[in-house]
């Protein structure tokens, strides 16, 4: 589980740095400097991931992941309830609906991976 998300969160960082104009179309308008916080979240899912398989740093890692999923929130909402196309992303509540309530689920992930709680 710790790799798969690893995996998937090197694949959101290398999105925020190569198309961040399609990120910023649901980032919400209360967000400061918006494209800077989108570069730096890039590279901080980047780091995150990296630093959940090393084991020195995995804790940590599992905190920031978690923090961030729940940070990232307001933007899937946004992303929904607005309707934003984005390339590779269904604009339909089959896809919406499943991601919002998954959300919570993103954090659990993160805080099991990093051996930060055990359960189930």
């Amino acid at each position: 589980m710790r790799w798969t998300m690893a995996g998937f969160y090197v694949a959101a960082g290398i999105a925020h740095l190569v198309v961040p104009d399609k990120l910023l179309a649901i980032t919400p308008s209360w967000v400061p400097f918006a494209p800077q916080v989108i570069l730096v979240t890039g590279l901080c899912e980047l780091a995150g991931a990296v630093a959940l398989v090393t084991r020195p740093f995995r804790r940590w890692a599992g905190v920031a992941l978690a923090a961030y999923a729940i940070c990232v929130w307001p933007a899937n909402f946004k992303h929904a309830i607005e309707g934003i196309d984005l390339p590779y992303i269904a604009n339909s509540w089959l896809y919406h609906g499943p991601r919002l309530a998954f959300q919570p689920v993103l954090v659990w992930w993160a805080l099991f991976s990093a051996e930060i709680i055990d359960w189930p």
